[in-house]
Order: C-alpha cells, then sequence, then structure tokens
C-alpha cells in the first residue's frame, strides 16, 4: 500500500525513525531531489495513529517540492514527522537521535524546524549533523523567519491586488486576517503601516488583543471571519479551511495569505473560487518567504539577498495569473504546471 501510493506521486524514500532510549519516533519523507537535496520542516504532533503522522508527512514532503520549486530555488522536497506531545514529549537525546538519522541521509535531506519545534530545537539536531538549517544566529542563521515569510505574503498580497484593483497599493483597502500567529502579526504590523484597515480574529485571545492594540483592528469571532465585508481574506491559521461550507460565506474578491494547504480539495475549491468571482492565490507561493529565507543560510546567510529574492514573490505571483488567463485554468492549477515544467525541464537537462 505504501509503495503504491509512494509511486504514484513519485516519492523517492521513507525513512522511518526509531530510537528506544529516547523515545523517537520520526517518519522523514523525501519526495523529489530533481532540483536539488530535499529542504523541508520537522513537525511533532501527537498524532493518533501512525497512518496519520505517515499521511501528514507525505503531504507536507510534496507540498515543499512544489513549495521549493516555485520559490526558483535549486531544492528538492522533504519533509519529517516526529510523533508525540511537544508540550512534554522532548529531550536532548531524542533530537539528538533525529539529527543521526538525518546525518545517514547523506545530505539528501536538510531538516529545519516547523510546527512544534524550536531553533533550541534544531541547535541539538544540528549537533548530530551539518544538514540542518534554522538554527540559532550564533551558528549564522537568520533567527525567526516570521518576519520574511510576512513580507513574502504582503509582496504576494500586493500583486492580488494589483490584478483585482489595477494598484498594487493596499492603503484604505479591508484585509480579514485569519490567525494572528507570529507571521500573521507580522503581516497585520505591514499592512496597518500601509494604511489598511483590518479585521482579525482567532482563538488566542491575548494574540487578538495584542492586533487589536497596536493596529486598531476589528476583532471578530473564530467562526464570522467568513462573511465579513472586505477586499482580501488572508487565511493564516489552519489547512482545509476553504471548502464547500465557507467558500459561499465569502465576501471578498481575493484569498491571500499564509496557510499552508488552504484549499480542502484543491482542484475543486479552486474552481469553487474562480466560479464565485474570486481571484486565489496559490498558498504555496504565497507564504514561501520562510523557505526562501533559510535556504539562504546554506550559502552564509545575507539577510538584504534574501529579502531581494523574498520580495520576487510578487513577480512569481503575476505569473501564475498570467498563466492562469492565458491558458484558462484556475491558479492552483497554473501554479502546479509552473512548478512541473521547471521540474521537466530539469530532468531533460540532466537526461541529455
Amino acid at each position: 500500500m505504501l509503495f503504491e501510493e509512494m509511486e504514484q506521486y513519485d516519492y523517492e524514500q521513507v525513512v522511518f525513525c526509531q530510537d528506544k532510549a529516547s523515545g523517537l519516533k520520526a517518519i522523514i519523507a523525501v519526495h523529489d531531489t530533481t532540483l536539488g537535496p530535499a529542504l523541508g520542516g520537522c513537525r511533532m504532533w501527537p498524532y493518533e495513529t501512525e497512518e496519520e503522522a505517515l499521511q501528514d508527512v507525505l503531504r507536507l514532503a510534496r507540498g515543499m517540492t512544489y513549495k521549493n520549486a516555485a520559490a526558483g530555488l535549486h531544492l528538492g522536497g522533504g519533509k519529517t514527522v516526529i510523533i508525540g506531545d511537544p508540550k512534554k514529549d522532548k529531550s536532548e537525546e531524542m533530537f539528538r537521535a533525529l539529527g543521526r538519522f538525518v546525518e545517514r541521509l547523506n545530505g539528501s535531506y536538510i531538516i529545519a524546524e516547523d510546527v512544534g519545534i524550536t531553533v533550541a530545537d534544531m541547535d541539538t539536531v544540528h549537533e548530530e549533523t551539518k544538514h540542518v538549517t534554522g538554527i540559532s544566529e550564533r551558528f549564522g542563521s537568520s533567527g525567526n523567519p516570521s518576519p520574511m515569510t510576512a513580507f513574502g505574503v504582503y509582496s504576494a498580497m500586493r500583486r492580488t491586488a494589483l490584478e483585482v484593483f489595477g494598484s498594487d497599493s493596499l492603503a484604505d483597502k479591508t484585509i480579514a486576517v485569519q490567525g494572528v500567529g507570529n507571521v500573521a502579526f507580522a503581516l497585520c504590523r505591514l499592512l496597518h503601516e500601509d494604511g489598511a484597515n483590518l479585521i482579525v480574529t482567532d482563538i488566542n485571545e491575548e494574540a487578538l488583543n495584542r492586533a487589536v492594540t497596536q493596529f486598531g483592528a476589528k476583532a471578530v469571532a473564530p467562526t464570522d471571519i467568513y462573511a465579513v465585508e472586505a477586499d482580501i481574506f488572508a487565511p493564516c491559521a489552519l489547512g482545509g479551511i476553504l471548502n464547500d461550507q465557507t467558500i459561499p460565506s465569502l465576501k471578498v474578491v481575493a484569498v491571500c495569505g499564509s496557510a499552508n494547504n488552504q484549499l480542502l480539495d484543491a482542484t475543486k475549491h479552486g474552481e469553487m473560487l474562480a466560479d464565485a468571482g474570486i481571484l486565489y492565490a496559490p498558498d504555496y507561493i504565497v507564504n514561501a518567504g520562510g523557505v526562501i529565507n533559510i535556504a539562504d543560510e546554506l550559502n552564509t546567510y545575507n539577510e538584504a539577498r534574501a529579502q531581494k529574492k523574498i520580495g520576487e514573490i510578487f513577480d512569481q505571483i503575476g505569473k501564475v495569473f498570467d498563466i492562469a488567463k492565458m491558458e484558462q485554468v484556475t491558479p492552483v492549477e497554473a501554479a502546479n504546471r509552473m512548478v512541473e515544467n521547471r521540474m521537466e525541464a530539469s530532468k531533460s537537462s540532466k537526461i541529455s
């Protein structure tokens, strides 16, 4: 069954990692290394079953291939998941053990942080392998990637505004932001500085109140964010939130946010948005600022160079919209075609 799924989406390698002494139970999935070594974060989550963890790591690894390719990086896609509660199951021994598993892959996979993982955890992994990024600044790292990710989302949103309003200015536009965590809070700051009006929601009352206080945002209940009158909806929390129930409620002309896998069904719900006259900016291009930033660390980190590269997300989203119009497909399909064409060209050049 696993081999059938690997064959369907052409995964290269799935590694099951077990270390009895530390309690480590992890899965590393390497999806594709056509463009270079696979780069992707490590997620720690209390998965209810091993099958759930496997499905998550496979989905996320494939998503990283598309994200890295769309960002123009010479990197493939991979991912790691650790089965466990990040609040109580972590130990130094666990992350050192994980580092040894990464080291055995001989550079075909580069690990970084993701949900439930901290820079300190990656520092511990770094004790066992050099194939890690997103580590402490004392190692030449960039530190917290959230502001850079937010800058990428902001750049994409400006290009999305240009597409639907004829101007990339966000002044006086109303942006509905779902979730105000680290990335979204930094995004709200940029939007506020531009003169945008913010409507925000979050299950975390403290985070919500901070956005209201600092940016003059209007707070609404989590279930109400879909139906507010706004220009752009920015999903910056959970995935799968654009679905049969929520899309009919939207009163916006565009969707552009930082959350991963926003469409519950990429094909079906991408078409639903298009049919509703709502322009969708594909999430794996919009939120690529973080991975672009940590990828720069592989060449001795340069903040100005990383920010310049992240700013190019403006043009990447523009290419997606152009392809979608020219080929009369949804932006999701256009983004996928752009990525697959780049990968196919790379494969062809290697063969020749």
